[in-house]
């Protein structure tokens, strides 16, 4: 899958569908502070269209701001202990976001080690937490305009190639191939299914 965003900026490009803007973000610099990461893996999710989206269900005062406008940052925890990160896009109204995964540190490797002294370097940016730590991302961050910062998203290179696959750990709609990273990449994650529900 080739992959050529524009080089007017990805900011202009958040507007379009989840899975069409998810591969441009790759390549592409997410930064704050002193700390600024190359995306390599990234996951779509299209709100109401969408069994594995957190607005599935209609808007909550936690997915409010997958509605938009595009361009925002929406954070939430992961199992009760971890943030993540996602990009909100598509139109204003419309909940849609792409989960960041994964990186690798261009800017800023020593502070990154000083919050992840007991990672590997195959695992500092490897999964949606880990990138979170890295950066220094927290809820607070939720909302966050991506062109103004303090968390800012820049163009970068445009990759050659973009491989896609299933999500990773989704119960709900496992199948769509909305997952996107950058081959050869050793912080991109191992596929994992989600764990079957136990009968209760």
């Amino acid at each position: 899958m080739a992959v050529s965003p524009e080089p007017s900026g990805l900011l202009p490009l958040l507007a379009g569908r989840p899975e069409e803007v998810a591969p441009l973000l790759l390549g592409a610099v997410l930064r704050h502070g002193d700390v600024a990461l190359r995306l390599t893996e990234v996951e779509a999710y299209a709100g109401q269209d969408d069994p594995g989206s957190h607005a599935y269900r209609g808007p909550t005062p936690r997915t409010q701001v997958m509605f938009g406008p595009a361009g925002r940052l929406y954070t939430y925890f992961s199992y009760g202990m971890h943030v993540c990160a996602n990009v909100v896009v598509g139109q204003e109204g419309t909940a849609a976001a792409v989960l960041l995964r994964a990186g690798e540190v261009v800017e800023g490797h020593e502070t990154v080690r000083r919050r992840r002294p007991r990672s590997s370097e195959r695992d500092l940016v490897r999964g949606p937490a880990r990138l979170c730590q890295a950066l220094g991302i927290t809820l607070e961050h939720g909302g966050a305009d991506l062109a103004a910062g303090p968390v800012t998203l820049e163009p970068g290179a445009a990759p050659q190639h973009v491989e896609t696959g299933p999500r990773v750990g989704l119960r709900g709609a496992p199948e769509r191939p909305w997952r996107y990273w950058l081959p050869g990449e050793p912080s991109v994650s191992t596929y994992r299914p989600a764990a079957p529900r136990r009968p209760r």
